[in-house]
């Protein structure tokens, strides 16, 4: 069986041996979770393809693939959020694919339109809060911006990624003008300067430091899954959690996701391992390794995400929200979000 006819199928139902496939994978990552190590084992043991890794910073990895230009090893970039995933396609460094698998499995809103990048797991940005604290917490992203709220949310700062996709989010639902506002009225009820990281925001939930924060989701689903420092089961209790705008577009995406690299030198490889990461496997442990939600539909979610509850996604095709960014930024800096 050669490369160019082996389907996603065929590759589910292999066996560690004999192996069908050979040859190498180049794979650029700035996923940076241990986890990650059974995704990789797993499809070397199914295609007997070896995966060579670097890893690093998502910026630094793209610069290093422009500056390798056509001599680039790379034959994957997976890394995490919409705006890198952009500004990888924009520098230049991305192909596009075309892959009956990935367009079956993967929702068209958590891919590119030109198919250089497709996502593979996703985390909602919520709201969590003080439920002793808190009566009637914020059910919207506009309503962290409320007066009511003054001295009381804890962010991350304007230069962070999360940050600023989810300022591009309220841009591309609700317009430049309301989400200006926004951002300002967020910097009013500021508890404290932004920082440290969304473990850090549910840390300062419970410290006291403040009463309301927005993390992605799987910082706390880990935390119910295992220890995590600052994160005691007893304090965890009373934290509450609101998945916003339930009513008008639903809760804000952020996702994981991967391309193929420009000049890659095995390029069915790349494909293959990207088709591979849209299984029901590989989706599955997504959810159950790192507590993230899968892309693609139907797949089950673990228990420790599933402590979180049901809730309506914001389904705003990515690709406009990463466009969006750079004026994010630029609200940001005019609002003094720092």
């Amino acid at each position: 069986m050669t490369m160019k006819n082996l389907t996603l199928s065929a590759l589910l139902m292999a066996t560690a041996a004999p192996a069908f496939a050979e040859g190498e994978l180049n794979l650029y990552s700035s996923r940076h979770y241990d986890t990650d190590e059974r995704l990789y084992s797993d499809f070397e043991d199914m295609t007997g393809i070896t995966i060579n890794r670097i890893e690093g910073n998502a910026d630094e990895l793209i610069a290093r693939m422009e500056a390798e230009g056509a001599n680039s090893p790379a034959d994957i970039l997976l890394t995490v959020d919409t705006s890198r995933l952009e500004r990888a396609k924009n520098a230049g460094v991305l192909q596009s694919v075309e892959s009956d698998v990935l367009e079956a499995r993967i929702p068209s809103y958590l891919q590119d339109a030109d198919n250089q990048w497709f996502g593979f797991s996703q985390r909602a940005r919520i709201i969590f809060y003080d439920k002793n604290d808190v009566e009637n917490p914020p059910m919207t992203y506009v309503d962290l911006a409320d007066p009511a709220y003054e001295g009381m949310v804890c962010h991350r700062s304007s230069s962070n990624v999360y940050s600023q996709t989810l300022l591009s989010a309220v841009i591309e639902n609700h317009g430049e003008e309301a989400a200006r506002d926004w951002a300002q009225g967020v910097v009013n009820n500021f508890a404290r300067d932004p920082q440290g990281g969304d473990t850090d925001q549910l840390r300062g939930l419970v410290s006291g430091e403040c009463d309301i924060s927005i993390s992605n989701t799987y910082y706390f689903a880990r935390s119910v899954r295992k220890d995590v420092d600052g994160l005691p089961e007893d304090a965890r209790a009373d934290i509450g959690w609101v998945f916003p705008a339930q009513d008008a577009e639903g809760a804000h995406m952020n996702l994981s996701g991967g391309g193929v690299a420009a000049n890659a030198p095995n390029r069915d490889n790349a494909v293959l391992f990207l088709e591979y990461l849209a299984s029901d496997q590989a989706q599955q442990y997504f959810s159950a390794g790192n507590d993230e939600y899968p892309a693609v539909p139907g797949v089950g979610i673990s228990p420790s995400v599933a402590t979180l509850g049901i809730f309506k996604p914001d389904d705003v095709d990515l690709s406009d929200v990463a466009a969006n960014v750079p004026l994010a930024q630029q609200i940001f800096n005019d609002v003094g979000w720092e």
